[in-house]
C-alpha cells in the first residue's frame, strides 16, 4: 500500500515538474520576444511583467481547464458506480484530482479577466488598475470576456465537483467543463478575420479532441486504469488524437500565411506543437494495432512520456494564442470579413442557397458522425437477424441530411447576414428536423445495437445510456412542462432581449444558436412523438394539446417582429450593410412571415405522426382484448363463481 502510494505521489511530481519547466519555458519566451508581437499589430508594450503574466496566466488556466474536462471525461468512461451511482474508489481518486485542479482554473482564469484587458490596452496590470478604467478595458477586449465566461463556468465546475460523486453529475459537468474551455479560443484568432467561420467551428471541436486526449493520458499516469479498461482508452486515445491532429492542421491553414510556417514564431509553435501531437498518436495507433493479437500494456515510462508530451503541446498553443496569426496581419481587412468572414456572391436566390457552400467543421461534421453511427447500428441489427422499421433509418437520415444542408449551404451563409434567411434557418433547426430525429429512435437503436457489459466487466456504452435515460436530471428537462417552456421561452428570451444582438456579432453565437434551437426542439418533440424510453408521457390527448398550445406563441412571435419599427440586431446588421438589403425592418418583416408561415408544415407532420401512433396503439389495445375475450370465452360461470367468494370474502372482513 505504502509503495503504490509513493508511486502515485512521486507520478504527481513528475506531472508537477513538467508544469513548471513549461511556464517557465513561456515565460522565456515572453521576455526574449519582448516587444516584438506587439509591434506586429501596432498595440503599446504593456511592459515585460505583464506579458509574462499573460503567457503564464493563459498556459496555467487553459492547462487546467483542460485537465479538468479531460478528467471528467475519463471518469464518465471508465468508472464503475454503484447502484446509488456513487463513483468506484478508482474514479474517485481522480474526481479529487478534477476538485483540487479545477481550483486552480476557477482563480487563473479570474486573474486573466483582469490580465488579458491589461495586455490588450497596451498597459501595465497595476496602472490600469489604479487608473480606474478597468470597466472599459474589459468591455474593449473580446478575449477578456472570454475570460469571464471561463470564469463564470469553470466556478460551477469547482462547486460541483465540490458537492456531489455520483457518476450522473459528473456526465452533466461536461456541459459547463466544455464552455469555459472554448470560451477563450474563440474569442481569440480563430474568430477573427477571414474564415473565422470555417476557424471557429474547428477550433471547438480541436480543443475537445485535445482536452480529450490530455485528460486520458494524465490519467493513465497518475491512475493506471485496469487491464479490461486497457483497450477503451487506447481507443479513445487515438480517436481524439486523429481528430486533434486533422483539426490541428485545419487551423493552422487558415492562421498562418503561406511562408510563415517557419520564419514566424507563430508558425515554429505550431510545428512544436504538431510534433508532440504527431509522436503520442503514433505510439497509441502502435498500441492499438497490437491489441488485436495481445492485451495492451503499457509501461510506466510511455506513460509519463505521453502526460509529459501533452503538456508540452497545451503549453505551444497557449504561446500561439496569445499573438496574432501571421494569416492575419497579412490581410487586408472588409466589413465582412469582419462579421462574416467571407465574401457573399449577390442576392440571395434559391441557386445561391444551394449552391453557395461553407461546410460547418462542428455541427455539419457531428451530424455526419451521427449519421455513420445509426447506418452502422441498423446493419449490426439487421446481421444479427432483427428487425429495424425502415421509415425510422429514413426519418433519421433525413433529418442528419438536412441538418449539414442548413448548417453548411447558402442558408447558413446568408442566415449569417440576413435576418430573414437566418428566421428560415432557425426553423429548420427548431421546428423541423427535430421531428426527424425524434422519429428516428437512435436511443433505441443504440439500446439494442450495443452489447452489455458482462457481470465481470465495466460499464460500457449501453449502460452510460440506461443510466443517462433514467436519470432525475433526464426526468427533468425532458418532462413536457419543462421541454414546453424551453421551447417557448427560449424563443423570447432569445430574440426580444439584447442577447440576440450579442450572439449574432460572432460565429460562435450562431452555433450557440443552432445547437439550442436544436435540443429544445429535440426535448419537446420527443415528449410528443417520441418512440425512445425516456420522458414521462402525456396521454395522446394531452400529447395534442401541448403540440396545439405552441402555436399561438410561435403566431404571436411572428406577428410581433412583423410589426415592429425597430430592427432585431439592428447594429450588426446596419455594420454588415448588404447592398441588397435597403430596408432592414422590411427584411425582419419577411422574417417574421417565414416564421409564421413555415410553422404549420412541421405542425402538420407531427399531427399525422402523433394519430398513427395513436391508431397503432388502439390497434394492440384492441389485439390484447380480444385474446383475452378468446381466452376466457366459455368460462362466464367460472367467473361469476369467483366473482362471488371474493364479494363474500370481503364481506367477512
Amino acid at each position: 500500500m505504502r509503495s503504490s502510494q509513493g508511486a502515485r505521489l512521486a507520478r504527481r511530481w513528475v506531472l508537477l515538474t513538467g508544469y513548471l519547466a513549461m511556464a517557465v519555458a513561456i515565460a522565456g519566451y515572453a521576455t526574449i520576444s519582448g516587444d516584438r508581437r506587439f509591434l506586429a499589430t501596432g498595440d503599446s508594450f504593456p511592459g515585460t511583467l505583464t506579458s509574462i503574466a499573460e503567457a503564464v496566466g493563459y498556459f496555467t488556466a487553459t492547462l487546467s481547464g483542460v485537465v479538468v474536462l479531460g478528467v471528467l471525461v475519463y471518469i464518465v468512461a471508465t468508472a464503475c458506480p454503484d447502484e446509488q451511482g456513487v463513483l468506484d474508489a478508482h474514479s474517485f481518486r481522480l474526481h479529487l484530482l478534477a476538485e483540487r485542479v479545477s481550483r486552480v482554473w476557477l482563480v487563473s482564469a479570474a486573474a486573466m479577466v483582469v490580465i488579458q484587458a491589461a495586455d490588450d490596452s497596451g498597459l501595465a496590470v497595476a496602472r490600469l488598475i489604479g487608473s480606474g478604467a478597468i470597466g472599459d478595458a474589459i468591455g474593449a477586449s473580446e478575449m477578456s470576456r472570454g475570460w469571464i465566461a471561463a470564469t463564470i463556468f469553470s466556478a460551477v465546475v469547482a462547486v460541483a465537483l465540490r458537492l456531489t460523486v455520483r457518476w450522473i453529475w459528473h456526465f452533466v459537468l461536461l456541459i459547463p467543463s466544455l464552455i469555459a474551455v472554448v470560451a477563450v479560443p474563440v474569442t481569440g484568432n480563430a474568430g477573427q478575420g477571414p474564415h473565422h467561420d470555417y476557424a471557429t467551428s474547428s477550433v471547438i471541436v480541436f480543443m475537445l479532441a485535445l482536452t480529450v486526449l490530455t485528460g486520458a493520458k494524465v490519467c493513465a499516469m497518475l491512475a493506471p486504469p485496469s487491464g479490461q479498461l486497457q483497450r477503451r482508452i487506447v481507443v479513445i486515445e487515438a480517436t481524439s488524437g486523429a481528430v486533434s491532429l486533422l483539426y490541428g492542421a485545419l487551423l493552422l491553414w487558415l492562421m498562418l500565411s503561406p511562408t510563415a510556417l517557419t520564419w514566424s514564431d507563430y508558425g515554429r509553435l505550431g510545428i512544436v506543437a504538431s510534433v508532440a501531437l504527431i509522436s503520442v498518436w503514433l505510439v497509441d495507433v502502435t498500441a492499438l494495432l497490437r491489441a488485436r493479437k495481445q492485451p495492451v500494456q503499457r509501461g510506466k515510462g510511455i506513460a509519463v512520456a505521453g502526460a509529459l508530451a501533452m503538456i508540452v503541446a497545451v503549453a505551444a498553443i497557449s504561446a500561439m494564442a496569445i499573438q496574432t496569426a501571421p494569416g492575419l496581419l497579412a490581410h487586408q481587412f472588409t466589413a465582412w470579413d469582419v462579421f462574416l468572414g467571407y465574401e457573399l456572391p449577390g442576392p440571395p436566390t434559391v441557386l445561391r442557397l444551394l449552391t453557395f457552400w461553407r461546410f460547418d467543421t462542428f455541427i455539419g461534421a457531428g451530424a455526419m458522425v451521427l449519421t455513420a453511427l445509426y447506418v452502422a447500428g441498423a446493419i449490426r441489427l439487421r446481421r444479427r437477424g432483427d428487425h429495424w422499421p425502415p421509415g425510422r433509418t429514413f426519418a433519421w437520415l433525413a433529418g442528419c441530411l438536412t441538418l449539414v444542408f442548413v448548417t453548411g449551404s447558402g442558408v447558413r451563409a446568408y442566415g449569417s447576414a440576413m435576418f430573414s434567411v437566418h428566421m428560415a434557418e432557425h426553423m429548420a433547426l427548431n421546428m423541423f428536423i427535430p421531428v426527424f430525429l425524434v422519429l428516428g429512435a437512435p436511443l433505441t437503436l443504440a439500446l439494442r445495437a450495443l452489447p452489455a457489459a458482462g457481470a465481470d466487466q465495466p460499464p460500457g456504452p449501453r449502460e452510460w445510456l440506461l443510466q443517462l435515460v433514467h436519470s432525475p436530471v433526464t426526468s427533468f428537462i425532458a418532462n413536457p412542462m419543462t421541454a414546453f417552456v424551453l421551447f417557448v421561452g427560449s424563443l423570447y428570451a432569445v430574440y426580444f432581449t439584447p442577447l440576440f444582438d450579442t450572439l449574432v456579432r460572432y460565429h460562435w453565437g450562431h452555433e450557440l444558436m443552432s445547437i439550442h434551437f436544436l435540443l429544445t426542439g429535440y426535448l419537446f418533440y420527443w415528449g410528443i412523438i417520441g418512440v425512445d424510453p425516456g420522458p414521462r408521457r402525456l396521454p395522446f390527448v394531452g400529447r395534442l394539446g401541448l403540440l396545439f398550445a405552441v402555436m399561438p406563441f410561435h403566431a404571436f412571435f411572428g406577428i410581433a417582429t412583423m410589426t415592429m419599427n425597430t430592427a432585431v440586431g439592428g447594429t450588426f446588421y446596419h455594420n454588415v450593410d448588404l447592398p441588397w438589403v435597403a430596408n432592414l425592418t422590411n427584411d425582419q418583416h419577411l422574417g417574421g412571415a417565414i416564421a409564421w408561415g413555415s410553422s404549420e408544415l412541421p405542425v402538420i407532420v407531427v399531427v399525422i405522426a402523433l394519430v398513427a401512433q395513436w391508431a397503432r396503439q388502439d390497434r394492440r389495445a384492441a389485439t390484447r382484448s380480444d385474446r383475452h375475450t378468446d381466452a376466457s370465452y366459455g368460462d362466464d360461470d367460472l367467473d361469476a363463481y369467483n366473482a362471488m367468494l371474493r364479494e363474500i370474502s370481503r364481506s367477512r372482513r
